[in-house]
């Protein structure tokens, strides 16, 4: 009964599903114009508003060969006089150190702290940031007319504008050479001048700065060779009476180091030591 039931429904079934499908594709058909018509539409490239014309004055100023190309005389000359002090100044500047170490009393005041530092037996007090920091500060108070006169003479008239960057460093290193004369030796002058092969001058104010600056120099450590001697000469005496002491007494092995050592402090301390060496510098620097 099933089996017959199933026969007879099958044929029915398969025509409804025909009649469903035929139903709707018309519709499909139809709305598919709809469908595509908005997505064509809006696909379709819009027109671009057409380029302004371009004048005959915008062209000229666009022309290459009709732009004017700049003269010296378009150039501002305070900018270009701004622009060679900045670099001028920038020059100084990197060469500071050398100046510093060749040309003011930095290098005698420096060394002469280095002798009084060994002679006490303590290589590591003052530290080197102590000792740099007092012959700056130092050699600031030494030189500090010099810097003064130079100012005067060369800085503030430029900065007015009254002469030029070249006259201002003639004008500024005549201070500075003055100084350098008043403690440089005739004799390392004359050396210099031998070994150099120049002619020698007339007199010590035409001496050039090639000649004097390391003159100069030389004079200097000589002369701080000079005091950081006579800085050692009273602790060598202490180290010699100890020694002679300690021979005596039979304490061989007993370091001399140990006993000398305080005794050394505490005779630079009671002898207003330090005040005794800088007073002596700024007196052979000034004087």
């Amino acid at each position: 009964m099933k089996a017959r039931f199933a026969r007879w429904c099958r044929p029915l079934v398969l025509a409804a599903g025909l009649l469903g499908v035929l139903a709707v594709t018309p519709t499909v058909h139809a709305a598919a114009p709809e469908i595509v018509a908005p997505v064509a539409t809006s696909a379709a490239p819009s027109a671009s508003p057409a380029p302004p014309p371009v004048t005959q004055a915008l062209a000229d100023a666009l022309d290459p060969a009709k732009i004017a190309a700049p003269t010296l005389g378009d150039i501002p000359t305070s900018g270009a006089r701004t622009a060679l002090q900045i670099l001028v100044l920038m020059t100084l500047l990197s060469l500071l150190p050398a100046i510093a170490l060749t040309m003011t009393c930095f290098t005698r005041i420096i060394i002469v702290f280095s002798f009084l530092r060994q002679a006490l037996g303590l290589p590591g007090a003052p530290p080197n940031q102590v000792l740099t920091g007092m012959a700056i500060f130092l050699t600031l108070f030494v030189m500090a007319p010099v810097f003064a006169e130079v100012n005067t003479v060369a800085i503030e008239p430029m900065q007015r504008g009254e002469i030029t960057t070249t006259e201002a460093l003639d004008r500024g290193s005549q201070p500075l050479a003055q100084f350098m004369l008043r403690h440089t030796a005739d004799a390392d002058l004359r050396m210099m001048y031998e070994i150099s092969k120049r002619p020698r001058p007339a007199s010590r104010d035409d001496v050039s700065l090639i000649v004097l600056i390391p003159a100069y120099t030389l004079s200097e450590v000589r002369t701080a060779f000079t005091m950081g001697f006579l800085v050692l000469v009273p602790f060598l005496v202490i180290d010699l009476v100890v020694s002679s002491v300690l021979m005596a007494m039979g304490m061989v092995m007993l370091p001399p180091a140990l006993i000398t050592l305080p005794l050394k402090v505490l005779v630079f301390v009671l002898a207003d030591g330090w005040g005794l060496v800088i007073q002596s510098l700024v007196r052979s620097l000034t004087g």
